[in-house]
């Protein structure tokens, strides 16, 4: 069994984090309006230089956004502050990521800046989620 916890985290502890800034690799995705639902969306074209990163542990440095879900251990994170972020109408999609940690976090204050590590996941379908989705992450301690 502990042999199996180990094989299960080598990649979280080996891997190494992408040398370049997710954020940036974020705002390189291009995206386009599209009816879904009765609404209009922002829908991203995940090309193959995005989805190279899927599936890769990355770490993001954000501001907590404080939202509602039914799972306490999902977040979302922000490139900017709450009174510039995708839901106020200052910034774009490519500027939040859903976090959903191996634990409930513990509390955060809305707009603290935290640095998160997960396995990246691209969503371009589900509208109920946000594109970018990290998994099974944890806080990283300065």
């Amino acid at each position: 069994m502990k042999l199996l916890a180990v094989v299960y985290l080598m990649p979280f502890i080996f891997w190494p984090p992408p040398s370049e800034d997710v954020w940036d690799i974020f705002a390189r995705v291009k995206f386009t309006e599209q009816l879904i639902k009765d609404e209009y969306f922002l829908v991203p074209f995940l090309d193959s230089r995005i989805r190279a990163y899927e599936g890769k542990v990355v770490s993001l440095k954000g501001y907590y956004l404080p939202m509602d879900f039914e799972d306490p251990r999902t977040i979302i994170l922000s490139k900017n502050p709450y009174s510039m972020c995708f839901f106020c109408g200052g910034a774009g999609p490519e500027s939040v990521a859903e976090v959903t940690f191996r634990t409930r976090p513990h509390k955060l204050k809305p707009d603290q800046i935290i640095t998160v590590t997960g396995k990246l996941k691209l969503n371009a379908s589900n509208v109920e989620h946000m594109n970018f989705i990290l998994e099974d992450a944890v806080i990283k301690t300065p």
